[in-house]
């Protein structure tokens, strides 16, 4: 069969088909990076249900003859999006699959009229750095996913810092507020960026928790976190997908060690590890997750569009993780 063979139809994916796509997403991956159990790779975890469940994602489908052959993702920030995992079925590999998959991608971004879009990849793989950059994309920092079992005695709150508040336990009109503050804290780190949708999937499908940190003028921090059985994190991870600190320099940093306290105690509750992805462009937040014990358990290349930093910069206190 030749790329882009006429039998191959690229739509979107079907709710019958969400299994064979989580299915896929592990043999994809396990096969790559030679798991000795390609299926198991993932364990728990699922990276495809929650996302085709969400309302800022859209989900593409590789078929042959009506049989799904591969899948990609699709999320929607505000003015940014990503993709990924972007995956097919071994046999299909080198067939011109993910070449059409990525075609499909590229329109729906343009449908979306986002201005800044992104991927997660191996970047000890020539084939996949080299492929993105026929759509556009250029590889820039390195991306650390990071894992940290937090202590048995949590810190101490310092200062006249507040507790956390958990998102789920807000009434309708304080969650609204809550949801629009995040949304402002992201803008200021980059206009447009809005997390807004991601929020509310996670709440409304319980497959996590949004944790916030306040202080005397607002919003401080926050953290969307993905924890349980057939979420993103799985049962044995509390998955810090995204957070935003307010600001740059010392106080910055603070907030952002407050958040990151947060966060270990929400996942040392739940008997679980924090796993958390931060741009090594972030310069001072990862140093700070190192200090704190976080370990780098694997590393990819975050490639862009256009060519840029974007919103990791090195005055910045984010994690974000767009595996």
């Amino acid at each position: 069969m030749k790329a882009g063979d006429s039998a191959i139809r690229i739509g979107l994916l079907r709710e019958p088909e969400l299994e064979e796509a989580r299915r896929i997403v592990n043999l994809a991956f396990g096969t790559f990076l030679g798991h000795p159990n390609p299926l198991e790779i993932m364990g728990d975890r699922d990276f495809v249900t929650p996302r085709w469940r969400a309302g800022n994602t859209k989900v593409l489908a590789a078929r042959e003859n009506g049989k799904l052959i591969g899948s990609n993702i699709l999320t929607r920030w505000g003015s940014f999006a990503f993709f990924g995992p972007l995956t097919v079925l071994p046999e299909y590999w080198n067939r011109g699959v993910a070449k059409q998959l990525l075609t499909a991608t590229m329109k729906a971004f343009d449908s979306w009229g986002v201005r800044h879009t992104g991927l997660f990849t191996f970047p000890h793989s020539a084939k996949h750095v080299g492929l993105y950059q026929k759509f556009g994309y250029w590889p820039g920092s390195l991306t650390a996913i990071m894992r940290c079992k937090p202590e048995s005695a949590i810190r101490p709150v310092s200062g006249d810092a507040k507790p956390a508040v958990f998102l789920s336990t807000l009434g309708r009109s304080a969650r609204d507020k809550a949801i629009t503050a995040c949304a402002r804290l992201t803008d200021s780190h980059k206009k447009g960026l809005d997390l807004s949708e991601e929020i509310g999937a996670v709440l409304a499908r319980h497959v996590g928790e949004v944790i916030l940190i306040y202080g005397r003028n607002g919003l401080d921090a926050f953290a969307v976190c993905m924890h349980g059985v057939g979420s993103e994190g799985g049962a044995k991870a509390v998955y810090a997908k995204f957070t935003a600190a307010r600001g740059g320099g010392p106080g910055g940093a603070n907030r952002f060690s407050q958040l990151l306290d947060a966060v270990e105690e929400y996942a040392l509750e739940r008997g679980a590890e924090v796993e958390a992805g931060v741009s090594l462009a972030c310069v001072d937040a990862f140093r700070r997750m190192r200090a704190r014990g976080y370990r780098v358990i694997t590393q990819g290349v975050a490639m862009q569009q256009p060519n840029g930093d974007g919103f990791n910069r090195r005055s910045a206190y984010l994690i974000n993780d767009w595996r």
